[in-house]
């Protein structure tokens, strides 16, 4: 009989632990099944876009049953009230749910230390209904500034304090820093009128990166973004007008609370040994003072071999939510379990858009590449819990919905268009494309070399002679061309480069790509059996685009091979003024032109949901319920 597997909580560890007992399960072993009290998992990690406006919510919260689809696991919107470890039961509002193991993950929230009003009075950022409410109050300080004549409130709706200057805190007023100056534009406000404030006790920002990251990161805050940064500046009390350091008062509307958090409230009134910030004791293999009740995640306190707790981070919640997972199937199939150790392969903060500071793997990354890394981070992780879906839907709100101060070039590749509006011309292309791959056809070149001179080069028997640039027939043929051609411009670019300019019946551009011209003359053009060979690919090349541009299916890749062919082309026999437009057609069939009225309206989703069940069962199914559908 199937053992029952509740799994509470599907933050990092939740959504691992389930997928993993999905992957790893043999057919009847367990029934596994998710409760969370929302409907949808929260990328914890980037709160701060959506709360400083720079991604729409929709681009940091993903439907549990999308994550879940094609998968055993089963998904309860239900909030749990008790926990009934001894009779191995949980009680929600109006249901009970017995279960044979049990994995706790909850994940953490706010600590607020105890601090007089600051749970009242500030902000936190934590959840996604966190970050929703700072982004709206944002915009009303902005609005009620623009109204405001007394200059004291005046200040306060225009001063924004972040308490913390650990990761989340950092990220969290670099997107304000950004975001407050459209904020300032749109509502006319002198932007010397805004404050900028990240306070913190320790005496440096980003603690646990190395110093000279830490110095990084705060010379951009403070001289690139205009933020002031107070260190060793504790938070004594706070109230609705602002906060006491002990030393002044800081006039504020708006403190969001980022310095520290514990597990989560519902470990308060459980009778189990807790550790540090009220994180669960657990053994080595992630169970509790119960055998078959194990805590993951932040709610947590896995330690390494030297005793030493295990940071609350996604790193640390995937990996103990795979450890525990696996020790489950384990301990049902009767076998040893392992100790869940964990990796701490790096970490990496962004201060808005453009900057981020990181250390993998004990390596220190410069600005740039840490900014490419935080994009890679999320889309691995997406990749392992959506597939291609969650990827995709990720970039786009990256990159076309992103909301914050755009550059002119990102204002107008963000603009978006219709796909039907390029189906015209991506059956014009692949119309184009097939005409051509069947006249040579049926000019023979699937039956004689044709290739010397299409190239420009005199053909005959004795190939190799004819490609070599010396040779009378190569002479000959170049003075045909130049008596037929006016060049009106020759440029050589450090000798690799020759462009050619040239005024002709037909022909207007060619460029000399020296490393192509040597593989032509002494590669393609040795001899007929090499010419046949590279002109049957180009036959075939030319059909097989044109009929998947024609019929829409992967249209992007057919769209790039065009791109490639007409480039082949424009080194080797020059651009037509029948030809010009073709590459230009195809990079506007690289917008998703297959999607309408074409076969990838229908073939990609297909491929990502065959992909998505293989990927989360292990199991390689072509047709099953569900497979035709097309993500909303």
């Amino acid at each position: 009989m199937a053992k029952k597997v509740l799994i509470v909580g599907a933050g990092y560890a939740g959504i691992e632990a389930a997928l993993s007992l999905n992957k790893k399960r043999k057919k009847g072993e367990v029934e596994i099944t998710l409760i969370d009290k929302n409907e949808y998992h929260t990328l914890l990690t980037e709160l701060h876009e959506t709360a400083g406006n720079r991604i729409p919510e929709e681009g940091i919260r993903i439907p549990l049953n999308r994550i879940f689809k094609y998968t055993g696991v089963q998904v309860l919107n239900e909030e749990i009230k008790e926990f009934d470890f001894e009779h191995n039961k949980l009680q929600a509002q109006n249901k009970e749910y017995a279960y044979d193991y049990l994995i706790m993950a909850m994940g953490s929230t706010p600590n607020f230390f105890g601090i007089s009003g600051l749970q009242e009075h500030a902000f936190t950022l934590w959840s996604f209904d966190d970050a929703i409410r700072i982004r709206e109050h944002v915009k009303k300080c902005f609005i009620k500034a623009a109204q405001e004549k007394n200059k004291e409130e005046r200040r306060r709706l225009l001063t924004f304090v972040v308490g913390g200057a650990g990761f989340t805190g950092v990220e969290m007023i670099g997107e304000l820093a950004f975001w407050t100056k459209d904020l300032a534009r749109e509502h006319h406000i002198n932007q010397k009128e805004v404050r900028l404030i990240i306070v913190d006790m320790l005496p440096r920002i980003l603690n646990n990166l190395s110093e000279r990251n830490a110095k990084k990161a705060h010379q951009y805050m403070a001289k690139k973004l205009g933020i002031e940064i107070m260190l060793q500046t504790p938070v004594k009390e706070v109230t609705a007008e602002g906060f006491s350091t002990g030393d002044q008062f800081i006039d504020t509307r708006t403190l969001i609370w980022a310095a520290g958090i514990r597990a989560a409230e519902d470990v308060d009134a459980m009778e189990l040994e807790k550790v540090g910030p009220k994180r669960l004791k657990v053994d080595q293999f992630g169970r509790t003072a119960f055998s078959n009740v194990y805590a993951v995640g932040d709610i947590s306190c896995f330690t390494d071999e030297n005793g030493k707790p295990y940071p609350a981070m996604v790193e640390n919640a995937i990996q103990t939510g795979h450890g525990v997972a696996m020790n489950i199937l384990r301990e049902i199939r009767q076998e040893k379990q392992e100790r869940v150790t964990v990796k701490m392969h790096g970490t990496m903060v962004s201060v808005g858009n453009y900057f981020a500071v990181s250390e993998i793997l004990g390596r220190e990354l410069p600005v740039w590449l840490s900014v490419i890394m935080k994009f890679m981070v999320n889309i691995h992780y997406l990749w392992e819990i959506t597939g291609f879906w969650g990827v995709a839907r990720y970039l786009y709100h990256e990159t076309l919905e992103r909301r914050q101060r755009k550059w002119v070039i990102e204002q107008h590749w963000s603009t978006r268009v219709q796909a039907w509006w390029l189906a015209p011309i991506r059956l014009f292309l692949g119309w184009v494309w097939l005409y051509e791959g069947i006249k040579k056809i049926l000019e023979g070149w699937l039956v004689s070399p044709k290739l010397a001179l299409f190239f420009g080069y005199a053909g005959g028997a004795d190939a190799s002679s004819s490609a070599t640039p010396s040779s009378d027939a190569a002479v000959e043929a170049g003075e045909a061309a130049v008596s037929a051609a006016e060049t009106l411009l020759h440029i050589d670019i450090f000798g690799f480069f020759q462009v050619f300019l040239e005024k002709t019946s037909e022909m207007i551009f060619r460029i000399d790509f020296l490393p192509v011209k040597w593989f032509v003359e002494h590669i393609v053009l040795a001899n007929d059996t090499t010419q046949m060979i590279f002109q049957i690919g180009v036959v075939l090349a030319e059909i097989g685009i044109g009929l998947a541009l024609f019929s829409g299916t992967f249209t992007f890749i057919a769209a790039a091979a065009s791109i490639a062919l007409t480039a082949n082309f424009i080194m080797t026999t020059g651009i037509f003024e029948k030809t010009w437009w073709m590459p230009f057609a195809a990079i506007a069939c690289m917008a998703g032109a297959g999607r309408a009225f074409g076969v990838d309206y229908y073939l990609l989703p297909y491929l990502n949901n065959v992909w998505e069940h293989l990927w989360k069962n292990h199991r390689l199914k072509l047709f099953f319920k569900g497979s035709l559908e097309r993500p909303e």
